[in-house]
């Protein structure tokens, strides 16, 4: 059931490219919460996903960008405040590749190209579209900026690849712009590490389904759902968080906090 708590507010959602993203779940839900927004993607995302769809479900317009270019981004942030009629209230960074990972590079014999080009993706482009809204004045304030990003971040999975740097540097960011940000503008910047999802995105990570099985016998509460993520999502880009800021949310069922589980233990018995 909606309660209308983004009622008002508006915003921009990077990274639905289909009804598995987790970013095509937020969209519909700050929808259904009343919130206004424009939807982005990579042209090349575009094309393969069916964010128009959405679009027309959203009542939403897309603006292509590519988040690793920085006229692309001021284009996206510029129009998207006069598509709207003001500032922003809200900004969604769901972005994340490597080529890496997609080509099945190992982590001890990276292409250093594509690990440059990983970080700019998955991570540059967080700092990019801060420091070019933070320049446009584009965020009101009380704001909220989210990030997804993944335990890996803290921990070893290893075939998460160099998508873990990726997503050390992005929180990073958060924490850094955090500040400089919260302190001008009280705009808040937080990522939410989430449960492996089922993804376009997550399941091309090598040995995915073995794995998003494991942490679902790791978890207390068992993984959290892509729609579950959208509802923590729209809580915090709502009001009712407006002093959470700099922060990595956990939001994984327990599974950040818990050494073992008698499930797993289980596993090995004799």
């Amino acid at each position: 059931m909606a309660n209308n708590i983004l009622k008002g507010k508006k915003g921009i959602i990077f990274g639905a490219l289909n009804s598995q993203s987790i970013a095509w779940k937020i969209a519909e839900l700050a929808h259904a919460e009343g919130a206004e927004f424009v939807l982005t993607n990579a042209p090349i995302a575009m094309r393969m996903g069916e964010i128009n769809d959405l679009a027309a479900k959203t009542n939403s317009q897309v603006i292509p960008a590519d988040a690793t270019s920085n006229e692309d981004l001021e284009n996206l942030i510029t129009k998207s405040q006069e598509i709207l009629g003001g500032k922003l209230d809200f900004v969604l960074h769901s972005i994340g590749m490597s080529p890496n990972v997609r080509k099945g590079k190992h982590y001890t014999d990276l292409n250093y190209d594509w690990y440059n080009k990983t970080l700019d993706i998955s991570a540059t482009s967080f700092h990019k579209t801060l420091q070019i809204c933070k320049k446009q004045d584009a965020i009101n304030e009380w704001g909220s900026v989210v990030a997804l990003t993944y335990i890996a971040a803290q921990r070893i999975f290893p075939d998460y690849g160099d998508m873990a740097d990726a997503k050390s540097l992005l929180e990073s960011i958060a924490r850094s712009f955090g500040y400089h940000y919260g302190s001008t503008k009280k705009v808040r910047i937080n990522t939410i590490s989430q449960s492996p999802t089922v993804t376009t995105a997550g399941s091309g990570v090598k040995g995915f389904d073995e794995f998003i099985n494991y942490s679902e016998q790791m978890s207390p509460l068992g993984n959290a759902s892509a729609e579950a993520c959208a509802e923590y999502c729209v809580a915090m880009f709502s009001d009712y968080t407006r002093y959470v800021t700099m922060q990595n949310l956990f939001h994984d069922g327990g599974f950040s906090a818990t050494g073992v589980t008698q499930q797993v233990i289980e596993k090995f018995g004799n």
